[in-house]
């Protein structure tokens, strides 16, 4: 109750924390110099009225058995080594500790592309995620929903994740990997760009030309998306956001547990850079000192074009009866005892 009154009034508590800097420009170099093959000679394509080109679908199927927070075994290492993308490529699971996703893949979302990346989160430099602030510990054991550990009572939707009731993922979950629906589509207008993205239906629509910001009082799931070109680079900052979901999914492969809180001081700055014809190049900085104890952390990875992906209507609610079925359930339970044995 106390996060949300939080959320919904707008209440900053500010707390001075040490921040992590996004990665500089020659450690990303470092971090897709694998999984990324850059054509010299490539001249990042424009739309007609002269912004660059990043339309087409990107899925992130080939990131499934890339877990988000890298097995401790692998250090400070953004890559395997020879020897271990060899076993990996072999069957073997290449030690990553999970090696493969938590839950059955489905053999339409599965991806033939073998990545060499030990975890999406490139800072802190160990890849883990970041330890909560005692506040955000609060938080996060007043978090409900039917991911969480333990909890047995649910009387009302408020006993639900914004997940479980499919109003959203929220971000950054919604730019994670799951274990299907993987679908990213780019479109583009004049001052426009249009994220879409296949889980959970959401449209991310992103002004690129200058224009007011929202009242910071308005607050809303996704946030306030603002972007701009620095150079062939889309840069996207969001703001405003309601602080009702949680910065990881339980859907999402080496997630840190299902719920980590988040809160309404949180900003997300994402760097899409399109480095081949088939290649953008995506960064992801998450920033909110309440809750997290570094500060922020970052997650990056490669995005590839293909065209043939096939993105269905994700009617998430339609026929959703989990939401009713917990709460009949669990009242049940609740008034018949087991009896001892």
């Amino acid at each position: 109750m106390i996060r949300r009154i939080l959320a919904l009034s707008g209440i900053s508590i500010a707390v001075a924390l040490a921040q992590n800097p996004t990665p500089a420009p020659d450690k990303l170099k470092q971090l897709f110099a694998y999984d990324v093959k850059i054509d010299p000679s490539f001249t990042a394509p424009k739309t007609p009225w002269g912004e660059p080109d990043l339309q087409g679908i990107w899925p992130i199927n080939h990131l499934i058995r890339v877990q988000l927070q890298r097995n401790p075994m692998y250090g400070d290492r953004i890559y395997m080594t020879d020897e271990e993308f060899a076993r990996l490529q072999g069957g073997g699971g290449g030690g990553r500790g999970g090696g493969r996703a938590p839950a059955p893949i489905p053999v339409a979302d599965s991806s033939q592309r073998p990545m060499r990346q030990t975890g999406l989160i490139v800072d802190p430099p160990n890849g883990r995620f970041p330890e909560l602030t005692e506040y955000g510990k609060r938080l996060q054991a007043e978090m409900k929903g039917s991911y969480k550990p333990g909890q047995t009572v649910f009387d009302s939707i408020d006993d639900f994740s914004a997940w479980d009731r499919c109003i959203t993922r929220g971000m950054p979950v919604s730019m994670e990997p799951r274990n299907y629906n993987n679908g990213i589509r780019i479109m583009q207008s004049p001052g426009y760009v249009i994220v879409i993205v296949e889980m959970a239906h959401e449209a991310r629509i992103i002004p690129t030309t200058p224009m007011p910001p929202l009242d910071s009082k308005i607050k809303t799931w996704l946030g306030e998306s603002r972007g701009h070109w620095e150079g062939n680079t889309l840069v996207v900052e969001t703001t405003n956001f309601n602080g009702l979901v949680g910065h990881t999914s339980a859907g999402v492969p080496g997630s840190p547990g299902p719920l980590q809180p988040e809160t309404t001081n949180q900003k997300i700055t994402e760097r899409f850079t399109r480095v081949a014809a088939d290649t953008i190049e995506f960064t992801m900085k998450i920033e909110d000192p309440t809750v997290l104890a570094t500060g922020s952390y970052t997650v990056a990875y490669p995005m590839f074009l293909d065209n043939s992906y096939e993105m269905y209507e994700y009617a998430c609610h339609e026929g959703n009866t989990a939401v009713r079925n917990y709460i009949e359930t669990s009242r049940y339970e609740r008034t018949h005892p087991k009896e001892p044995k």
